[in-house]
């Protein structure tokens, strides 16, 4: 554990084992760049007045300002990041806030099987709830040492190294633990629901 209590970084650039057997998944290019996609454009927020909370399937609904959310115990990892329209960009370092580690303050009924993550710009996205245990899985606030850039989903986007990007959503504002699954906002429009980079699943 580090002086500003975020332990050292993990790697997790290896986890492409469990899937497949190279690193960048089928059909996709590597990249040095980042680029910059969204459902439509950055949207604004206040530090001031910025929420993530959680609520649903849970014992205790949650509300934290940006603050509170950023004093909860966080990780750094190294992590690869593959965008469904075919690059991947390796080594990323996001620091944050485990999934695992929030649904736990929260307390996650029994009945909860998946999680619709809720941004500020009214994009959706739905995975299992074990898909969001899984290694990596991470609501960032930091990227590469510094703060997440707006244009990268900051102040709070969530990382899903073993997903294609889009169900990792940017702007979140929102983590809902559901009953059953629902589509989220690309997925109802022909995106894989599962999204394994490894079997190519872009499309439904």
């Amino acid at each position: 554990m580090t002086e500003s209590g975020v332990e050292a970084t993990e790697d997790l650039t290896d986890l492409y084992r469990e899937y497949g057997d190279d690193r960048l998944p089928p059909g996709q290019r590597e990249t040095d760049g980042f680029p910059v996609l969204s459902k439509s454009g950055t949207p604004s927020w206040d530090p001031e007045t910025f929420e993530l909370e959680v609520w649903g399937a849970v014992e205790e609904s949650l509300s934290l300002s940006l603050d509170e959310f950023r004093d909860l115990p966080a990780v750094t990892q190294r992590q690869d990041f593959h965008c469904v329209t075919g690059w991947s960009k390796f080594d990323c370092e996001f620091t944050g806030v485990a999934f695992a580690d929030l649904a736990e303050l929260a307390g996650v009924r029994d009945d909860a099987e998946h999680v619709m993550f809720h941004s500020l710009d009214g994009y959706t996205t739905d995975l299992p709830l074990d898909e969001c245990t899984k290694p990596g899985v991470q609501l960032a606030y930091g990227f590469d040492g510094d703060d997440l850039p707006a244009d990268h989903g900051g102040p709070v986007r969530v990382v899903t190294p073993h997903k294609y990007a889009y169900k990792g959503a940017k702007w979140v504002s929102g983590v809902e633990l559901l009953t059953e699954p629902e589509l989220g906002y690309w997925e109802k429009r022909g995106y894989s629901d599962t999204a394994n980079p490894w079997n190519e699943e872009r499309y439904s």
